[in-house]
């Protein structure tokens, strides 16, 4: 089955004294394209982190973002009190008369009133938001899988109108080759000039084997089964089918060149249109 690279996954933790969360968003993209952001207590983490998100997610613009919310007293910042004090007595010389609160507010805006200390990651609390991580890539995958199916619903839809399209432009081939007669045969009958009828059917036939589109559609025929195939393959294969789309349009082109009859080119227009849509949904899948 196949994965979208369009995706959303998220998981949340409750720890005694903060909140994480684990939000994974991703979209399609050539090739591995991961943001990461976090906060720099967990920096020293970030190169196992890169390696499990891309073993998982393997293709796509990802973004990953992990957030602490503190939701008790515990905080990393304490006020750098000697330095307060130091500001409060400088601003003191120069308004001696100036209120103890206001002179508060204004040193604890100053540069250093405020010292962060350097958290160590603790390994237990670790453990508990790796499994957060897992989760929240379990929902991002599922969530790829289920745009997966529908994408391939569309995919089934549009292969077996390209098909049914291709039926009708050859049900048309019989009507050409006699229509093309009739109109060469007219031409010579304006020229008024004596004709070989041998010569004339040997002219024709090299005519019409230059319009004849039998190749064309038994190569699009095995390149719409090999998509088909293709989409129920175990591995990530959107540039397979990309390159499956290409070898479509040549085939569809070709015959668009050589139809040389009105009806048959309406559906080779259409063919195209079709061909189309699902280019632009094979850039989503992974």
């Amino acid at each position: 089955m196949i994965q979208s690279m369009t995706g959303f996954g998220k998981a949340s933790l409750q720890l005694p004294s903060k909140k994480i969360t684990v939000e994974i968003k991703s979209l399609n993209s050539k090739g591995l394209d991961l943001n990461t952001r976090m906060s720099s207590i967990y920096r020293e983490m970030e190169l196992g982190l890169r390696n499990q998100i891309s073993q998982l997610l393997e293709r796509g613009k990802i973004d990953f973002s992990l957030y602490i919310e503190i939701t008790g007293e515990e905080t990393s910042s304490k006020i750098n009190v000697p330095i307060v004090k130091g500001y409060m007595n400088q601003l003191k010389e120069v308004n001696e008369s100036a209120d103890e609160t206001e002179l508060l507010k204004m040193a604890i805006r100053m540069p250093d009133a405020l010292k962060t200390e350097r958290e160590e990651i603790d390994e237990k609390e670790w453990q508990e938001i790796q499994k957060v991580i897992n989760q929240a890539l379990e929902n991002i995958v599922q969530f790829r899988k289920d745009e997966g199916a529908s994408l391939e619903k569309e995919f089934q839809l549009r292969i077996s109108k390209i098909r049914s399209l291709m039926t009708e432009a050859v049900a048309y081939d019989a009507e050409r080759v006699a229509t093309v007669k009739t109109r060469l045969r007219t031409a010579l009958d304006e020229l008024k000039v004596a004709v070989d009828e041998n010569r004339f059917e040997q002219e024709l036939i090299f005519y019409l084997e230059k319009y004849d589109i039998t190749e064309e559609k038994v190569r699009l025929e095995n390149h719409l089964n090999y998509f088909i195939e293709t989409l129920s393959g175990n591995e990530a294969n959107g540039r397979k089918l990309g390159f499956i789309t290409q070898e479509m349009g040549r085939e569809i082109n070709t015959m668009g060149s050589k139809s040389n009859h009105a009806e048959m080119q309406k559906l080779v227009v259409m063919m195209k249109d079709e061909l189309e849509k699902i280019k632009e949904q094979v850039l989503n899948v992974l």
